[in-house]
């Protein structure tokens, strides 16, 4: 028997929290569960204002978006954006509601320009980020993996720092 999908549902109204729609062993609980992120404010503490300027957006939303985009192999912050939009795990990892704006992904990229733009302050945090990984066991050391081209650039940035 032929049984067409009743599309009116798409506007009914449903009592349900955003931590019910997220499955208990999707990555990004796992890693909410084992990285603990709050040591990135006292890293930036200082490349903010306490009373000027508008309101921030989270400098830990702002290493967890690069995060979402590595670990899910997105290529560009205009997709990663689009994706954190519509996925609702993202939106549950970044700490959002459905109400709450998404950066722009230009906001996004300024936010790296301009105020992270010391790369020592990324290799502290990529730093913290990748023992708290091991330590927990996301991260498989028995193997080690480069690609000449960032091992190049990398060792281009440190020369051009001295």
């Amino acid at each position: 028997m032929l049984r067409r999908q009743d599309t009116d549902k798409r506007h009914s109204m449903m009592a349900v929290t955003l931590n019910e729609l997220v499955p208990q062993d999707h990555l990004v609980r796992k890693i909410d569960a084992a990285i603990d992120f709050s040591f990135i404010y006292d890293l930036v503490k200082d490349l903010y204002s306490e009373d000027k300027g508008r309101p921030s957006i989270d400098p830990v939303v702002l290493i967890k978006i690069p995060l979402i985009q590595y670990l899910f192999g997105i290529r560009s912050r205009r997709q990663t954006i689009k994706e954190i939009e519509t996925n609702v795990a993202y939106h549950w990892f970044l700490g959002f509601d459905f109400h709450d704006p998404i950066p722009h992904f230009s906001t996004f990229g300024k936010n790296y320009e301009r105020r992270f733009k010391n790369p020592n302050l990324f290799e502290q945090i990529f730093s913290h980020i990748l023992s708290q990984a091991i330590k927990h066991g996301f991260v498989n050391t028995e193997y080690m993996y480069a690609d000449s081209t960032h091992v190049k650039v990398v060792y281009s940035l440190k020369l051009s720092l001295f």
